[in-house]
């Protein structure tokens, strides 16, 4: 059945002409259609995305085709999308239409990739289960009473329960790599600077990246090959060749140098991860790998350090969201405070609240030193930490999250357990470094867990490569959900 093929074997039926991509993008058009209980996609439309599909027909038939010539995907709602409602998961933007497309998108769709739609996530991207939305929970398809993770969780479910091939996402903490374990994907994180941020809803500025959510790493280098590369419209992106992702992918691992950190293998992580995690560096081994241990020090201020960060930032960059020139405007209001006050209140949700406010203390006077200031000190000492380890290590590998996906309404109430599931995932956005989860094991319940590996900065081609080699000595990454129906 085409939906459970992988975007390279989609790719190469449409090369090869056993399909359209107009064939197949009714594929997926159809199944999402029929979907009503996972809550994955916001916003789908049907005509566009077959308006697209019959140009990449044409395209193709005119022998000017690429690789991802006709592959249909979907986009994290927080992208922006010409003509196409984009929500950033919130009341603040029910009804915004972007007039013109973020760079991601714009150059996926100029190589011929159609757009299903626009898929569900944490509002604002803050959060780590998909349970924010202003659209309600997505549902995790390994488990229907169960989180997906966040905040690309739309993105993911979307992809393992085969509505779509693969999805975009973006990564402030970890919110690829977290729901990509939660529902057995490759989630794959590049450099920061390696994909444009413009047109993509900022959260926090200095750690937001796009990435992608996808079967197998192949996929995720053929997206990433796409999407990546500088971009004038954008003040952080590198202006540096990116690596063939692809091309690179069959690299020797003899020799390859991994540390395993020690701090990450204490108390709060399952055993049923532990476990899971310690067979799948065994599989490096048997491929010629060398596993070390290694210390990372500061990663426990990596949680702390980051909820101050973010929020800060959060605070500055949703100042924009007053009620007057876009987004959600109150009904009645007295005067102009009123209008602000009654837009941000009735527009953003709770989570988005707390994180708004902590910002805006953090960065008040009196306490930006002491607060702000010390939080970017702490950043640079968990940077300066990784930089020693990747003086004698070529990779660094661990767990993605501490457990697998937890029962949906388990830890709405408790913000600090929520923020827990990004502890392995947080560093790495800290210090720009590029970080992936592939899929290693299934606990007792039948629920996947991510292996997380990061690697140093830039080299996007190495980690991809290693996480490839893993792949091919394994076959969690092509366990899927039960289908339903």
């Amino acid at each position: 059945m085409l939906h459970q093929r992988t975007l390279g074997q989609l790719a190469d039926g449409l090369r090869e002409g056993e399909f359209s991509s107009e064939e197949l993008t009714h594929v997926f058009l159809a199944r999402i259609a029929s979907d009503d209980r996972l809550n994955a996609f916001i916003t789908v439309d049907e005509e566009r995305a077959l308006t697209q599909a019959r140009a990449a027909d044409a395209r193709r038939a005119a022998g000017d085709a690429g690789a991802l010539t006709g592959v249909p995907i979907a986009h994290k709602d927080i992208f922006c999308t010409r003509g196409l409602r984009t929500t950033c998961g919130s009341r603040m933007l029910e009804n915004f239409v972007p007039p013109y497309d973020a760079t991601v998108v714009q150059r996926l769709e100029s190589q011929g990739v159609i757009t299903l739609g626009k898929t569900n996530m944490d509002e604002f991207a803050m959060g780590s289960s998909n349970e924010t939305s202003y659209f309600g929970p997505v549902r995790n398809p390994w488990a229907m009473d169960c989180v997906p993770g966040g905040s690309s969780g739309g993105s993911a479910a979307a992809v393992a329960a085969g509505l779509a091939p693969a999805a975009t996402g973006t990564d402030t903490g970890g919110s690829i790599r977290q729901p990509a374990a939660f529902t057995g994907l490759t989630g794959v994180k590049p450099s920061y600077g390696r994909a444009s941020r413009y047109g993509m809803i900022a959260f926090a500025s200095s750690l937001d990246q796009a990435g992608t959510l996808t079967r197998d790493i192949y996929d995720a280098a053929l997206l990433l090959d796409g999407l990546c590369g500088f971009d004038p419209r954008d003040s952080t992106s590198l202006e540096l060749p990116l690596p063939p992702l692809v091309s690179g992918l069959e690299q020797d691992l003899r020799g390859i140098r991994i540390g395993v950190p020690k701090e990450y293998f204490g108390e709060g992580l399952d055993d049923a991860v532990a476990s899971a995690v310690r067979e799948a560096l065994a599989v490096f081994e048997t491929r010629g790998a060398s596993i070390r241990e290694v210390s990372l020090p500061n990663s426990a201020l990596a949680v702390p350090c980051y909820y101050v960060i973010g929020p800060a930032e959060a605070s500055s960059n949703l100042s924009r969201y007053d009620g007057v020139r876009f987004g959600h405007r109150a009904d009645s209001y007295t005067d102009l405070v009123d209008l602000y006050q009654k837009s941000r209140s009735e527009g953003f949700g709770d989570e988005v609240k707390r994180r708004i406010m902590i910002g805006t203390y953090t960065l008040s006077a009196g306490y930006y030193d002491a607060y702000y200031l010390k939080a970017q000190q702490l950043r640079r000492l968990i940077a300066d930490d990784y930089a020693r380890v990747f003086e004698e290590c070529d990779l660094v590998a661990g767990p993605t999250t501490p457990t697998t996906a937890f029962a949906l309404g388990a830890k709405v109430d408790d913000p600090i357990a929520m923020y827990l599931n990004d502890l392995y995932t947080i560093p790495a956005n800290l210090a720009g470094l590029p970080a992936l989860s592939v899929p290693c094991g299934l606990d007792p319940s039948g629920k996947p867990i991510g292996l997380h590996l990061v690697g140093g900065y830039l080299d996007e081609s190495r980690l991809l490569a290693a996480a490839h080699g893993f792949q091919q000595s394994s076959d969690w990454h092509r366990s899927r959900p039960a289908e339903r129906t």
